[in-house]
């Protein structure tokens, strides 16, 4: 599970990274959650043919268009990348509407037991040569039966590779930029092709440490989350 991430790059650095033809303007933001408002790069062709990659923000839960009770629906953050073909919430979404989830840290969750009782540990990840991420998503336009619309994702996540599973057996489908076009490109580029890059990255290309509490909390925002732990927990 992907629960938590981080945004805190320059805007014109992560537009040369990905691409697109939009200048937004945002603050970093250390401490992502679930329900809230995310940045999502989209790929689609124009009217003379010509592929263009652009962003747009959306809320990070996914909402299937069949649903009529929000109120009741699971809060869908992740779909597993193994079964995300299978599922009809996904099925659609991954044929014709993946995006990229720029980021530029995840964290994750090592749970483990304590005098009985489950106790947990926070890690920070990032890549390892210091790009940002382009985390696989999947995006859905959410038209609600009182006739609003709500652009919504969610992440893409696989087993993990070998050097994070000791801390968490998944982890979010990291696109590398050379693949970039290939994964939003959804007319040339088909389910069958697309599902060869949802896969675990490389070991050596994350690097990741344990970090305090403080990310825990949805509503700390700076970047002191971000601050190695100093003596990490036993």
């Amino acid at each position: 599970m992907c629960g938590r991430f981080a945004l805190s790059c320059e805007p014109e650095a992560l537009r040369q990274t990905f691409g697109y033809e939009e200048r937004p303007n945002f603050p970093p933001r250390y401490n992502i959650a679930p329900t809230q408002p995310i940045a999502i790069v989209t790929g689609g062709r124009d009217t003379m043919g010509e592929f263009r990659r652009h962003f747009q923000l959306v809320r990070w839960g996914f909402l299937p268009g069949f649903v009529k009770d929000t109120q009741n629906f699971p809060l869908l953050i992740n779909a597993r990348a193994e079964t995300a073909a299978e599922k009809a919430s996904f099925r659609n979404a991954l044929r014709r509407r993946r995006c990229l989830i720029p980021a530029d840290a995840y964290y994750e969750w090592l749970r483990f037991k304590i005098d009985g009782k489950t106790a947990r540990r926070a890690f920070l990840f990032r890549r390892a040569d210091g790009e940002p991420m382009g985390l696989a998503g999947l995006w859905e336009p959410y038209l609600s039966p009182d006739g609003s619309e709500i652009d919504t994702a969610c992440i893409l996540t696989t087993e993990a590779n070998g050097a994070t599973v000791a801390i968490h057996e998944r982890m979010p489908v990291i696109i590398e930029r050379k693949n970039f076009a290939r994964w939003l490109d959804c007319d040339a580029v088909d389910v069958r092709e697309a599902a060869t890059l949802m896969k675990p990255i490389d070991e050596d290309a994350l690097t990741f440490f344990e970090i305090g509490p403080a990310i825990n909390k949805a509503t700390a925002m700076g970047p002191d989350v971000q601050a190695p732990l100093q003596r990490p927990m036993v």
